[in-house]
């Protein structure tokens, strides 16, 4: 098999670390599906274990994102093809784990450590635009729509000043922005309704 495909494959089983069940139990909680939204993600692992289990939720599933694109830069001799197509690979892995029978998170974290090694100034700009979502509303998941709803553009921006970035990274940005917002469905409808909850506090 091509090494570059293995990367690919090791991008997925990376993103498929569920790390914050596995933060959770290690601090002595119980599953944290069975709590609060039932997501592995950093916001419900803070909702229902803390701030302590929920930044190293976070830390940890951007940089598990972070270095599955590093690897394929790295053998792939920093191929943007490919550091893509691990990116994807890397956010899929977070969002169906084949060690959780393919029900994982929601990506958010995983997609921006996945591209911060691609486009640093798309990462920052999606993360100012989530963190005055939450300051302003304290709806993480509302930040986190606005994130991944932007990405596309925000790569297309930054990826390479003033000109176009490639169809392939176009292509890839919009796959895993609809991967995101299609995990955050309900949370739309919640949030149109009015019945989403706001971070920090408790179900």
């Amino acid at each position: 098999m091509n090494i570059h495909w293995l990367l690919v494959i090791a991008a997925y089983l990376l993103g498929s670390i569920p790390f914050g069940l596995l933060i959770v139990k290690a601090l002595g909680g119980d599953d944290i599906r069975s709590a609060g939204s039932g997501n592995i993600g950093a916001a419900n692992v803070v909702r229902n274990a803390g701030w302590l289990a929920g930044t190293l939720t976070l830390l940890l599933d951007a940089g598990k994102g972070y270095l599955a694109v590093w690897l394929a830069g790295h053998y792939a001799h920093g191929s943007g093809r490919w550091m893509v197509a691990a990116a994807v690979a890397a956010v899929a892995g977070h969002i169906f784990p084949v060690w959780l029978r393919f029900k994982g998170g929601k990506g958010v974290a995983t997609t921006l450590g996945a591209f911060l090694h691609i486009s640093a100034g798309a990462v920052a700009a999606a993360g100012v635009l989530w963190l005055l979502m939450v300051l302003f509303w304290r709806y993480s998941s509302l930040g986190s729509i606005v994130a991944a709803a932007s990405l596309p553009a925000l790569v297309y921006l930054f990826y390479a000043p003033r000109h176009a970035p490639p169809t392939y990274m176009v292509a890839g940005t919009v796959v895993v922005s609809l991967l995101v917002l299609a995990k955050h469905q309900a949370n739309i409808r919640r949030l149109i309704a009015g019945t989403e909850n706001r971070l920090g506090s408790r179900r």
